[in-house]
């Protein structure tokens, strides 16, 4: 059983970034790059991505669309993930997945490389903004070496929580956002563009959905000279961090939009070179716009609510409505509250990251203990046994009797076989399930 041994000069840092979607694929792969330890003479580093198998892996164009490219990129199952890392060697490994996702390959990896005098670094955390379960969230993180927050606010919240329950606070390292930059915005483009940045699961309503749609339409009818963008974050058919049961594109259809509404798809960055003025509910674009010093509301019309996201907003100086954009408000957001959420729009982002660096050259230079995550068949009898086995593994980490996991890559039929389930089971969510709930409703 190989070592992960320590790159050296001569030899690229070997990084494995296991993700569940294509939002945590672009995080953990942007992350992977931007944690890097690098010096003069280190320059490279070797990417291997692994896509857990699942309702939202990504699809070839959502990949294409993140823009970051791995040596190698290959669907797993969370079995096969582990064997991965049985057999290969690597210096660092980031778990880009939901909580429960990376509690189950912290047990996992911890099994696999017992008895190692060596083991890669495992770095984890979030993909934006954290509003919702924090401390579950964060005490499924807990036992990875470096547990990422994304702003001084996170890393304050991060370590309180920990620390609250009695577990170890040390891996909380503070960085930003990885997907952050571009140029900063330097004054109006021709046409003056809005850009309406959609989230798949926020609202989640028809209802509410056709509001917002229908006061984007608004918009560009009242402003004729601007430009209205909907930029949208998959295709139908695709699925995304969150399932969406409403796609926008489909609302539209029934609406008969005017000629400077267009709907967008695309990079966030180069939607955001062509912005004077994001608009959302909540998303985390609306961070990187900021992080530009674009133009940004975060919208109050279905009010300010944690269910929306928004309420992270309050004191931004963001928060407006529509009513206010089609009078011609421009937000002025307020720095204090910038600087605290990892934006960093001072000029400071080419350092944010140099303390997760640091840490992890040390890390890399010393011998690991074996990872002890805070959540044990002793501490959570009733909770850990069932998120183990939702990812086909028992108590101790180990693969569950009858666990998916090939020996060799899928054969012709094989593949065939699994895109048609996956077809059958987004069919499921995106047309049967909301049928039936509504029936329910009745």
């Amino acid at each position: 059983m190989p070592a992960s041994t320590p790159a050296t000069s001569t030899t690229p840092l070997r990084i494995a970034v296991l993700a569940d979607s294509d939002t945590r694929w672009k995080w953990g792969a942007l992350t992977a790059h931007r944690i890097a330890p690098r010096d003069d003479a280190q320059e490279a580093l070797s990417l291997s991505g692994f896509l857990l198998r699942g309702r939202a892996t990504p699809t070839p164009r959502q990949l294409a669309e993140v823009g970051v490219e791995a040596e190698s990129l290959r669907e797993v199952t969370s079995v096969e993930f582990l064997r991965a890392m049985a057999e290969e060697s690597y210096d660092i490994v980031v778990l880009a997945l939901v909580g429960g996702g990376v509690q189950a390959m912290l047990h996992g990896l911890k099994r696999v490389w017992e008895g190692r005098a060596e083991r890669p670094v495992v770095v984890t955390g979030y993909v934006g903004v954290v509003y919702e379960k924090l401390a579950d969230g964060l005490l499924l993180r807990h036992g990875a070496d470096l547990v990422l927050a994304n702003s001084r606010q996170d890393a304050e919240r991060f370590r309180s929580v920990y620390e609250g329950v009695g577990a170890d606070a040390s891996a909380v390292t503070e960085v930003a956002l990885p997907f952050l930059g571009g140029a900063a915005y330097e004054g109006e483009h021709d046409p003056y563009t809005v850009v309406f940045a959609v989230q798949p699961s926020v609202p989640d309503s028809r209802k509410d959905r056709t509001y917002l749609l229908n006061r984007l339409i608004k918009h560009a009818r009242l402003h004729p000279e601007r430009e209205v963008l909907l930029k949208l974050r998959s295709k139908p058919g695709e699925h995304t961090t969150h399932i969406e049961e409403q796609p926008y594109q489909k609302l539209v259809q029934r609406l008969a939009p005017p000629p400077n509404f267009r709907l967008v798809y695309g990079n966030m960055g180069e939607v955001l070179d062509r912005t004077d003025l994001l608009v959302t509910v909540s998303s985390t674009a609306a961070l990187e716009s900021l992080h530009r010093r674009i133009p940004t509301v975060v919208l109050t019309d279905l009010g300010v609510r944690e269910v929306l996201g928004n309420h992270h907003f309050v004191g931004s100086g963001c928060l407006a409505s529509w009513d206010q954009l089609d009078d011609g408000h421009r937000p002025s957001p307020d720095p204090e509250w910038v600087a605290r959420q990892g934006v960093v729009a001072d000029g400071s982002y080419a350092t944010a990251f140099d303390a997760a660096r640091e840490r992890i050259a040390k890390l890399l230079a010393g011998a690991l203990p074996p990872l002890t995550p805070y959540y044990t068949p002793a501490t959570a009898p009733g909770y850990l046994p069932g998120i183990l086995a939702r990812h086909h593994l028992g108590p101790d980490g180990s693969p569950l009797p009858g666990a998916p996991a090939a020996d060799k890559e899928p054969g012709p039929v094989r593949q065939i076989v699994r895109r048609a389930a996956r077809g059958a089971y987004r069919h499921g969510v995106q047309r049967v399930a909301p049928v039936i709930r509504r029936m329910g409703e009745l």
